[in-house]
């Protein structure tokens, strides 16, 4: 007879991250099986409304299931640096992180840089650049973005994507889920 610590799933914490509006809450409405927790307030930064109305102010949380023993928690972080706090907070116990950025925005590839930096200072774990809005006519090539971001000489690979597509959203995750596995095993 099967114990009820035999029927729990293993969970997998995933943190999606990235600057403003690259996408983040999108990623994880698209592949969430459960309806997606927000914590989206009306954008009241100027310069932050005229990009979009709401943002995320502390996270995001879906959830997806893998098979009968895994699964995927996703935690979205806020994209602004004044809600920064809650990067730490959320990744506590992840297993691997993917970086959202506006492939049409390359103003914000510095301060995805700076994120990118942040998380393999404080959680040393597999990573994967999302360049996101890539079915927008001037998206950058992720190859552009892996130069840009200065990734040459690092292992984090840098995956096309369209956070509305669930097909896309899925194959960012199963690639971290790859690094994962390469790293842990």
């Amino acid at each position: 007879m099967l114990t009820k610590k035999d029927k729990q799933k293993k969970r997998i914490k995933v943190l999606i991250s990235g600057p403003f509006a690259a996408g983040k809450t999108q990623f994880i409405k698209t592949i969430s099986e459960i309806k997606p927790l927000t914590t989206e307030k009306k954008t009241t930064k100027k310069g932050e409304r005229e990009v979009k109305s709401h943002t995320t102010v502390a996270m995001d949380f879906g959830k997806i299931t893998i098979d009968d023993e895994h699964e995927l928690y996703l935690f979205g972080t806020p994209g602004q640096s004044r809600f920064d706090f809650m990067w730490d907070i959320l990744g506590k116990g992840a297993l691997g992180i993917i970086i959202l950025v506006d492939s049409t925005n390359p103003e914000t590839f510095h301060e995805a840089r700076q994120i990118i930096n942040y998380f393999e200072s404080r959680y040393p774990v597999p990573m994967v650049v999302g360049a996101n809005k890539q079915d927008l006519p001037d998206a950058w090539t992720p190859e552009m973005i892996k130069a840009a971001l200065n990734l040459d000489a690092e292992d984090i690979p840098v995956v096309p994507v369209v956070a509305t597509d669930k097909e896309s959203v899925k194959k960012a995750l199963l690639t971290l889920l790859e690094e994962i596995y390469k790293e842990f095993g």
